[in-house]
């Protein structure tokens, strides 16, 4: 079975445009777990447009499946594992400016600078993901780095699956063979929905995790976050 973590990026975003506390970020993610969620996911931004370092604080002591930290791996970042210590922490490449992550590290470059990040995360008992393009010879790069899971950035699959989805999963089923091979879990993430889910599922067999948040925020606007949490779990058998 592969976890589903719920991103609730999209929940804070929608109490900060009016201000106050509704909806109610922490009994949101008590709900998630409550309807079937297998993780919660944060990305606390540097410029807090969504997720707040207070809302990270609040919800780390009620999670009771697996907190998820999302970030890129800056001196702020650091302190709040360090402080948290969440069950996983995934690693994004992506400058505080940017909309949303839109690619994965390129580890070949930027080695030795993971090495020691994840080390250092390690050494607080957190499991370390890092976000990756299906790339075989990142994939390999990967291992070296000491990280204990990749997160596949699926925007590039998601964005072909309607074109040519034999071809959009390609790339995917060789990076995450490479993983297993090499004993690296799998996790992904970024554009994942209800329409392509059970396509990169059936395909990816090694499939850990898959955190999912705008488009599962977006469908419980139609279905309800209850039903919406179960349709999801169920592409996921």
């Amino acid at each position: 079975m592969t976890n589903l973590s719920v991103n609730i990026n999209k929940i804070a975003t929608l109490r900060n445009a009016r201000g106050g506390n509704v909806p109610d970020i922490v009994q949101f993610a008590k709900d998630c777990e409550r309807f079937g969620a297998d993780g919660i996911t944060v990305h606390p931004r540097p410029d807090e447009r969504h997720i707040t370092l207070k809302d990270v604080y609040a919800i780390a002591p009620i999670v009771t499946t697996e907190f998820n930290i999302e970030g890129y791996p800056d001196i702020r970042f650091m302190e709040i594992i360090r402080t948290v210590k969440p069950a996983q922490a995934t690693l994004v490449p992506d400058p505080p400016d940017v909309i949303t992550s839109n690619s994965g590290w390129d580890v070949i470059n930027n080695m030795e600078m993971l090495k020691d990040i994840i080390a250092e995360i390690q050494s607080h008992g957190v499991r370390v993901s890092i976000f990756l393009n299906p790339e075989q010879e990142q994939v390999h790069a990967a291992k070296l780095s000491g990280t204990n899971r990749i997160e596949l950035y699926t925007g590039s699959f998601a964005h072909q699956f309607t074109r040519n989805k034999t071809t959009a999963i390609m790339p995917y089923i060789h990076a995450a063979t490479i993983a297993h091979q090499v004993g690296l879990g799998v996790n992904a993430g970024h554009d994942l929905s209800l329409q392509n889910l059970k396509f990169f599922k059936h395909s990816l067999p090694q499939l850990d995790e898959v955190s999912i948040g705008h488009a599962l925020i977006s469908d419980a606007l139609y279905y309800g976050i209850e039903n919406t949490i179960q349709m999801y779990k169920r592409e996921l058998k």
